[in-house]
């Protein structure tokens, strides 16, 4: 997948794109499907080389216009990249977002962006898609455009959810199964296990003091970490091993009494060896338990026994 970040080398070939866009955080199957009908249109277009393009903004634009009540991320740029090239996007184009972008035209951000950049032929958004300042392009400014600029525009309905709740698939809808620990819920809309990324710290020790040893991962505020308890999940190293992992998120109230923030620990089931330092992907499949406080170390260590079971049992199966 090509990766185009300035606008004034996209240096575009064949006969322009079928574009879908948007911010695309978690490229949740609601993206999928957006993607899947680029595509597909892509492909039947003329007996040209039309390609599919996802144009999509770093950083989320919620962090340049209202930081203080900007949603928690689901994916680090560098993942939304590898996801978008593995649903098959010939030109990924990362729009810098800044102020001077955000106050700029509808007819701008075509121009610049579908028309110089990408020769779009065909414009895939959401029906409630706006773009430009004080989002005042919608479905149809951008149609209005495209007869000018000579692009077609399909505007879809989102993907509904199918387990339960009459709402679409979203962002929004993925964070707050996450916030309330439905980690399987949400993958159910991701259409995989949510990750988080990070690098492993040195923490304390009191994991491997009492025989359970685990990998902190530094994981960004800024990212979406499930409720505070414990999981099932995958830790997967850089050279692409996946170990079967027991995962605590919280406070460790065992320990602390007052701990401001929460952690991310993973312990590796079966795995003896160094971790410091490298970059980890921690995968959750499943919720075990919530968070507790223990009446000492034997009854922790007891519980901690029953989890590691209990996430050898889930992955297994």
């Amino acid at each position: 997948m090509r990766v185009v970040s300035d606008l004034t080398n996209c240096n575009t070939s064949g006969d322009g794109h079928v574009v879908a866009i948007g911010v695309y955080d978690g490229v949740h199957l609601g993206h999928r499907s957006v993607i899947d009908l680029a595509r597909r249109a892509a492909s039947i277009r003329g007996e040209g080389d039309v390609k599919t393009a996802v144009v999509t903004f770093e950083p989320h634009p919620a962090y340049v216009l209202r930081s203080d009540n900007a949603p928690k991320l689901l994916t680090t740029l560098e993942h939304k990249l590898e996801l978008l090239e593995s649903a098959g996007v010939d030109t990924t184009v990362v729009v810098p977002f800044d102020h001077q972008r955000a106050a700029e035209t509808p007819e701008e951000f075509v121009q610049s962006v579908l028309v110089d950049c990408l020769r779009a032929q065909l414009v895939v958004v959401g029906h409630d898609f706006h773009f430009g300042a004080k989002r005042a392009g919608n479905v149809e400014v951008l149609t209005k455009l495209g007869l000018t600029h000579g692009f077609d525009v399909e505007g879809l309905r989102l993907l509904p959810r199918t387990d339960g709740p009459v709402e679409p698939i979203s962002s929004t809808a993925v964070r707050r199964a996450l916030a309330g620990g439905n980690v399987a819920i949400a993958a159910d809309m991701l259409g995989r296990n949510h990750e988080v990324w990070g690098t492993v710290v040195h923490g304390d020790q009191r994991g491997r003091q009492i025989g359970f040893p685990t990998a902190n991962i530094a994981v960004g505020s800024m990212y979406a970490v499930p409720a505070d308890a414990v999981y099932a999940g995958w830790y997967v190293r850089p050279d692409g091993s996946r170990w079967p992992t027991a995962i605590n998120v919280g406070k460790r109230p065992t320990f602390y009494q007052n701990a401001e923030h929460s952690v991310v620990e993973a312990h590796l089931i079966g795995f003896d060896g160094q971790l410091y330092d490298e970059l980890a992907r921690v995968e959750f499949v499943q919720l075990l338990r919530s968070e507790q406080r223990f009446d000492g170390i034997e009854a922790l260590v007891a519980q901690l026994r029953v989890d590691v079971e209990r996430a050898t049992s889930v992955l297994k199966s």
